[in-house]
């Protein structure tokens, strides 16, 4: 893996595809049998039952729209979600959604232009969104219950990617995104689990009109770039950072250089 941004090119489609079947498997069989009113620290003021209708809704939501192949911002969020009234039948209810997402995968071109709040203008920007959205819910909700999460590195790379690729388009529904300024500092996110011993890194810099990802090192062996300040971390690690499932004094971080800038960064980010 080479010193690179994927600066917004995704995975193979099918992967997606799988990962999100698997994904959505993996989150309904840790809620079931657990009590629906259990808190989810990661997501204040909700209960896991919260946390199964959101996963469930959303899933439903995002293949609606892959079906409709929407070409501009929707007037309505309203779908028939079919949500049994009991509240102990909805973790199969999520899985049960599964093969439908499966068969709305199937019939899409991933290269269909379609509408989307992101960089990637494209049908497969809704896949790649589905599967972050089900995987980082995933491990709020086995924290929840008392497990240790564990995220595929290739995948949890894929998510930081996806992240830092769209958040400078995220302020439509996180505001303090647009308020996210700098006089030429840089953040450097940098993965320590990258394959063949690789440097992965992604650079972002805060102009005093915004912030960017910067592109790639055109030199694969070169040295990591010089950042203000930079995270480094496993890439499941860095992805549950930038989602705040992980504050930078985690010792599975290691930072360096000027913390007031990441301080700065994580006020301004929160999805």
């Amino acid at each position: 893996m080479a010193t690179t941004s994927r600066a917004g090119h995704p995975l193979p489609y099918d992967t997606y595809r799988e990962a999100v079947a698997r994904e959505t498997r993996r989150f309904a069989d840790t809620v079931a049998g657990a009590d629906p009113a259990t808190a989810v620290p990661s997501c204040p003021d909700w209960t896991l039952d919260d946390l199964t209708v959101h996963v469930g809704a959303l899933q439903r939501w995002f293949s609606a729209l892959l079906t409709r192949r929407v070409q501009e911002p929707p007037r309505s969020r309203e779908v028939d979600l079919g949500l049994p009234d009991d509240v102990r039948d909805r973790p199969a209810w999520v899985a049960a959604g599964v093969p439908a997402v499966a068969d709305v995968f199937e019939a899409t071109d991933p290269l269909a232009a379609m509408w989307a709040w992101g960089e990637d203008q494209h049908a497969r920007f809704w896949a790649r969104r589905m599967l972050f959205e089900t995987l980082v819910h995933r491990t709020d909700a086995e924290r929840a219950v008392g497990r240790t999460p564990d995220v595929d590195p290739a995948l949890a790379a894929d998510g930081v990617d996806e992240f830092l690729v769209n958040l400078p388009y995220a302020g439509l529904f996180a505001p303090g995104v647009e308020k996210l300024r700098g006089d030429g500092e840089t953040v450097a996110f940098r993965c320590a689990d990258a394959a063949d011993g690789a440097v992965e890194e992604w650079l972002v810099r805060l102009d005093p009109d915004g912030f960017r990802l910067l592109p790639p090192a055109e030199d694969e062996a070169a040295a990591p770039a010089p950042s203000t300040v930079a995270v480094r971390g496993r890439a499941a690690d860095l992805l549950l950072f930038l989602y705040g499932r992980v504050s930078h004094g985690d010792p599975a971080l290691d930072v360096t250089g000027d913390i007031r800038v990441l301080d700065r960064w994580v006020a301004h980010t929160a999805f």
